[in-house]
């Protein structure tokens, strides 16, 4: 009875916060259906129309959450061709239905095919053919279109993916570093969702960073955020690993994680998802500079990656990836007191991308085998003179 009573002329439940509450939405499915090819007409000869056929078509500023709001429980159909008639002996084909969805989505089949991915703004991958009209080779009878269960999968596509423990310093230095506005505080998982900025440059140039919501130990088997973050970084062209100078524990119950044993559990989490993952080129940033001690930290963390095969042994099983990643630079920065830190991570980006994307080029690679086997030919020649 007095449970009843509490409960009854108790204050208002708390509701959840809203900050909780995600509004980003990276994966919907859709039913989608083409138009049946109309009727032809035998006496004529007449050709039924083609049926209309559903597609999507990549749009920089469509989201998948639109989509789930207008198109939740229904079907997608395109149009039916026209049937073939006296007047008209060739029958109209069908509407098409053009479906506008984000940059980076890939399409899944229900049986796990993948149609196709959208990359570039009017790219277009189609979701159901439409039937075919009634024509003399089928009996002059239109053919239904294709039906299927689909899903839309966004990877997020940008230069750089921030990559890092709960609160290590993501949102605190993409907000430093780009215009990005992101919800920062002194508690893990402030990041519940993707944020993307923009870095700037005085020459116009323009870099695009992802900061993705901090992985915990096992997220490579979906344990926390797990794949809802980590299939974000397979679009990005280099990651950034940020670790806090201090190390990681995510709560009392769980081990305390060194600065370096945080970048090797990073390491393996990546590895153990997708280990191409480890390939990307990358760049390490110790973050909270700012604290006691932290420039014999930041020595001890590069020194030991330096030489981290003769260590290796030292290093708890669980901790020890099969690959180490390959840092391109590692450098101590301050996200939200040393703004020149700032500007020399952001010199160190442009480039590493810069790098990349000369080391990727056709002609450039090219040009470089060509030499290699000049270079060959010419000491081989050399050694036949002597």
């Amino acid at each position: 009875m007095v449970f009843i009573l509490r409960t009854l002329f108790s204050k208002e439940l708390k509701k959840p916060r809203n900050y909780l509450r995600s509004k980003f939405i990276d994966s919907v499915r859709l039913h989608v259906k083409g138009g049946s090819g109309g009727t032809g007409l035998p006496k004529y000869g007449g050709l039924g129309g083609q049926g209309g056929c559903v597609y999507c078509v990549g749009k920089e500023k469509a989201n998948l959450g639109n989509i789930l709001g207008k198109h939740r429980g229904k079907t997608l159909a395109a149009g039916h061709g026209e049937d073939s008639r006296k007047t008209k002996i060739i029958g109209s084909p069908g509407t098409d239905l053009k479906l506008e969805v984000p940059l980076g989505v890939t399409i899944y089949r229900e049986d796990g095919k993948v149609l196709g991915s959208v990359d570039n703004e009017d790219q277009t991958v189609i979701l159901a053919r439409g039937g075919p009209g009634g024509t003399k080779e089928n009996g002059f009878l239109g053919h239904y279109g294709q039906i299927h269960h689909i899903r839309l999968d966004l990877k997020l596509i940008a230069d750089i993916g921030l990559v890092g423990f709960p609160n290590a310093g993501k949102s605190s230095l993409l907000k430093a570093i780009s215009r990005a506005k992101p919800r920062i505080a002194n508690y893990p998982f402030t990041t519940i969702k993707p944020n993307k900025g923009i870095i700037h440059y005085n020459d116009q140039r323009q870099i695009s960073i992802a900061d993705l919501p901090g992985l915990i130990e096992g997220a490579h088997v979906n344990i926390g955020l797990g794949h809802k973050f980590l299939k974000h970084v397979e679009r990005t062209k280099l990651l950034l690993f940020i670790a806090d100078v201090q190390g990681f524990q995510l709560s009392p119950r769980h081990l305390k994680r060194s600065c370096l044993e945080t970048v090797l559990l990073l390491n393996k989490e990546l590895e153990l998802y997708n280990p191409d993952l480890v390939e990307k080129p990358a760049v390490l940033a110790v973050n909270k500079m700012d604290l006691e001690g932290a420039t014999d930290t930041l020595e001890e963390v590069k020194e030991s990656l330096a030489n981290i095969e003769r260590i290796m042994d030292s290093i708890p099983k669980e901790l020890r990836p099969d690959k180490i990643v390959s840092f391109e630079n590692i450098i101590g920065i301050s996200a939200l007191t040393n703004n020149d830190s700032i500007q020399e991570l952001k010199m160190i980006l442009r480039k590493c991308l810069d790098d990349f994307a000369d080391e990727n080029n056709p002609d450039i690679v090219e040009g470089r085998k060509l030499y290699r086997i000049n270079k060959a030919i010419i000491k081989e020649r050399g050694s036949q003179v002597t």
